[in-house]
């Protein structure tokens, strides 16, 4: 069924790296990991989980750049041999283990690139989710911009008109009259505002950023787990079995299957990974009851609060700091170019010789002269990276304190 929504996107040439080689740590290694994992949810205050392709491949929905990914194989005229549809998919030991994070309060939101609904269907509520990409089992009114939960998926994507009318009424009771559409985005299309606007709050928020199944090639939900470190000096980790290009910049790496990566971080947690139940997919009572899928605007409203509360305060206190050490530098430069400057002076210089170096001083005064200077530098140079390990100390002593 992926390849079935990649033929209906219009053609794009630059589709990213394919087919990279996938690493593996060994079972060792990887529990290793594992456990300074789940440390650091247990200690971080806002955990953002960032989403792509690899949490689904196991439920039988190939993914797009690795070795055998739809791209992959379509540049050299192939197609996947396991192409499971996404109305039989079901959610894997991730998306369950996902909604259990997020109900135990271990993971405050989810940021997601996948089109394939399983997040949905997992039982994972709206207010904890960005689907940036769109959502095969949503679909969304032109006119009022509500979106409603669907039976089965869309079999159209690019937001083209589904011929359906909205079935919402206005504040007044009057039919809306709006037609629907799927929610699928092309190539060039815009992000959701209110999917992007809380992934982006959310990112900037949080303390620790988790990346799972994704290579983080897809402009901007590829940047935003960096936020954690731009505006929160937060944690990154990626777990993937493929390279990003954001691997020197995290704080931890672990290649494994995402599946046996959060198998063992529950065990650790001591979480059990809930089965997938019919009953929570909205998808399946969607067909007798108006099952609504839109992100509530007071939701964005407190979450922009809290962004610029938090995060825009931090900013300013860096400024701050910034300043405070481009002052004190400034200083230190000039106080410096003033001692160097005494030193030229060859009476200066005189007076910091020993009674036995005047013979040297006048058999060679101009070799003596710039020794003594560079030594002199050389100093003031010490003295400099000195001071500048103490600055750099000072801002950290702020930042903790902050």
């Amino acid at each position: 069924m992926s390849c079935n929504y990649a033929d209906g996107l219009s053609p794009y040439h630059n589709k990213g790296k394919l087919g990279l080689a996938e690493e593996f740590d060994d079972r060792e290694e990887v529990k290793k990991k594992v456990k300074i994992l789940a440390e650091w949810i247990k200690i971080s205050k806002h955990v953002v989980l960032h989403t792509g392709a690899g949490i689904s491949t196991s439920a039988g929905i190939p993914d797009f750049r690795g070795p055998k990914g739809v791209w992959t194989l379509e540049k050299i005229g192939e197609k996947p041999n396991i192409n499971v549809s996404f109305n039989e998919a079901i959610p894997t030991k991730t998306h369950m283990a996902i909604v259990k994070l997020v109900e135990a309060g271990k993971v405050q939101f989810v940021i997601s690139q996948n089109i394939d609904g399983l997040h949905l269907r997992s039982g994972l509520p709206r207010k904890h989710l960005a689907e940036l990409h769109g959502n095969m089992f949503i679909e969304q009114c032109n006119q009022c911009l509500r979106q409603f939960v669907r039976t089965y998926t869309t079999l159209s994507v690019g937001q083209k008109c589904l011929d359906k009318f909205c079935p919402a009424s206005k504040s007044n009771g009057r039919p809306c009259r709006g037609k629907l559409h799927d929610t699928i985005l092309d190539w060039e299309d815009n992000l959701p505002e209110k999917d992007l606007g809380l992934a982006d709050f959310h990112s900037c928020l949080s303390d620790l950023s988790i990346c799972l199944g994704t290579t983080l090639q897809i402009i901007p939900s590829g940047v935003l787990p960096l936020n954690t470190k731009k505006y929160n000096t937060g944690r990154l980790v990626i777990c993937n079995l493929q390279p990003t290009k954001y691997d020197r910049r995290s704080d931890l790496l672990i290649h494994s299957y995402v599946d046996e990566i959060m198998s063992l971080l529950m065990e650790e947690l001591g979480l059990m990974i809930p089965n997938y139940s019919p009953k929570l997919d909205p998808s399946f009572h969607s067909m007798n009851s108006l099952i609504e899928w839109t992100i509530p605007d007071e939701e964005v409203k407190k979450m922009r609060l809290l962004y610029e509360q938090v995060c825009c305060k931090r900013k300013k206190k860096w400024k701050i700091i910034n300043h405070k050490t481009d002052i004190k530098k400034a200083k230190y430069n000039k106080n410096k170019a003033e001692r160097i400057k005494l030193l030229k002076n060859e009476g200066t210089i005189s007076l910091r010789l020993k009674q036995n170096d005047t013979a040297i001083l006048k058999n060679e005064p101009q070799s003596l002269n710039e020794t003594l200077i560079k030594q002199e530098i050389n100093n003031e140079t010490d003295n400099k990276t000195l001071l500048d390990n103490s600055f750099d100390q000072v801002i950290k002593e702020e930042i903790i304190s902050f």
